[in-house]
């Protein structure tokens, strides 16, 4: 089934929607990982190709495209776990994901908008990530927590690969200035969310 056909249905049991959001996870975290994974393998050579649009090489139109996306679901999910977490720290994390991206959408749109550029659509992300906010609001208690943490660390873990990726391999500069201001925080990130993913660990453990 195609990600972007994927809906949370409220009455599904907690594993069918873990499961779904597992799926998500996975499914965006292919799609972050996609552009890495190709730079080095006999098609990085097209990377450097115009994109259709004419306006942006190919690595940065990917990047682009992902980008745009993922920081406006850092907000929509992290609003949702600001609410609903069992933990002040877990809701930290979640207010912490909400304020420090909405400057990054800012920053982007502004280059963006200079260029004269729109962002190109990635139909398999986006779907994703409905489907994981929309999990995420049918969730509560330990499951959303468990859930918000996991999918953290496997968002953050792409999204820094997807920055390295632009900083390392892109062409324009004003994106690489943007990838280079951006990775310290993503990296910050992830080392939250591996804390709060051991620590929501050994808290479930503790409690069997």
């Amino acid at each position: 089934m195609p990600v972007e056909n994927l809906q949370t249905d409220e009455r599904a049991s907690e594993p069918d929607r873990h499961d779904l959001l597992k799926r998500s996870v996975a499914s965006a975290g292919v799609a972050l990982l996609a552009m890495s994974l190709l730079v080095g393998t006999e098609f990085a050579p097209s990377m450097a190709a115009s994109s259709k649009s004419g306006e942006l090489a190919a690595v940065d139109d990917n990047f682009v495209a992902q980008a745009n996306l993922g920081a406006p679901f850092q907000i929509d999910s992290g609003r949702v776990a600001e609410a609903k977490a069992t933990t002040a720290e877990i809701r930290d994390y979640a207010h912490l994901m909400v304020v420090t991206h909405i400057p990054v959408v800012d920053a982007l749109n502004k280059i963006l908008q200079q260029k004269n550029i729109k962002a190109p659509p990635n139909t398999l992300l986006n779907g994703a990530y409905h489907a994981m906010v929309a999990s995420l609001k049918a969730e509560d208690g330990a499951a959303l927590d468990r859930d918000y943490i996991e999918g953290q660390v496997e968002y953050q873990k792409g999204n820094a690969a997807l920055f390295r990726n632009e900083i390392e391999n892109g062409y324009d500069s004003d994106l690489r200035q943007f990838a280079r201001a951006t990775l310290p925080k993503i990296e910050d990130h992830l080392e939250r969310a591996l804390m709060l993913q051991k620590d929501e660990r050994s808290g479930s453990n503790a409690s069997r």
